[in-house]
């Protein structure tokens, strides 16, 4: 189980990431370099947007 405490942690766990890990891996041998470069800089910018990465909560 690699880490996990549980069969079930393993499983939540999997279940997100399933989702989220095609989003940051795409097809690279049909692309060439400077096509993925751009695509994966669309990608994190999309990533940015929906986690807030881009814009961290000031501490007040």
């Amino acid at each position: 189980m690699k880490g996990f405490r549980s069969a079930g942690a393993a499983q939540r766990f999997l279940s997100a990431f399933s989702g989220i890990s095609p989003h940051f891996r795409p097809r690279r041998h049909l692309m060439a370099a400077t096509g993925y470069r751009a695509e994966m800089t669309v990608r994190f910018a999309i990533w940015e947007q929906v986690t807030g990465a881009a814009n961290p909560p000031t501490a007040a």
